[in-house]
């Protein structure tokens, strides 16, 4: 399954207007001190939001297939970006009255995250740069 984003600057700013599969539009913005205005999460910040989605969307998903209430779930991601390798910290906090099987099985699930599973897997990078100008592709 392949999944597609494309990004535009807002008007030149540090604004980003990002297409995500032609269904979706999110922004991105820098803090005021890189120059931005700080009106929407940075790119790398979107990395944490992310996994932690991920991770509750799993938990939810397999809970509902079981007719199991949990009411609302949350789940906490801090992201190092300053450590080689970076660092990620993921906390699930699930309501009371869970069986210790049930904990364990979300755990379980938790853990098979898409998100998750692409970034311990790692990626490969194919980049090009081109003009928008017949036959001026930089490769």
């Amino acid at each position: 399954m392949s999944f597609t984003a494309t990004a535009h600057s807002i008007d030149g700013t540090l604004r980003h207007e990002i297409d995500v599969n032609g269904r979706h539009t999110i922004t991105t913005d820098e803090p005021e001190s890189l120059g931005g205005t700080d009106t929407a999460p940075a790119p790398h910040e979107l990395l944490a939001a992310t996994l932690a989605s991920c991770v509750s969307t799993m938990i939810v998903l397999y809970a509902r297939r079981h007719d199991w209430d949990l009411g609302d779930v949350r789940v906490d991601v801090d992201y190092d970006a300053d450590t080689t390798p970076r660092g990620v910290e993921v906390t699930v906090h699930l309501p009371e009255g869970l069986t210790v099987e049930q904990t364990e099985r979300l755990k379980r699930v938790a853990d098979t995250c898409p998100v998750r599973r692409a970034l311990e897997a790692g990626f490969s990078f194919d980049e090009r740069v081109e003009h928008d100008l017949p036959g001026a592709a930089l490769r």
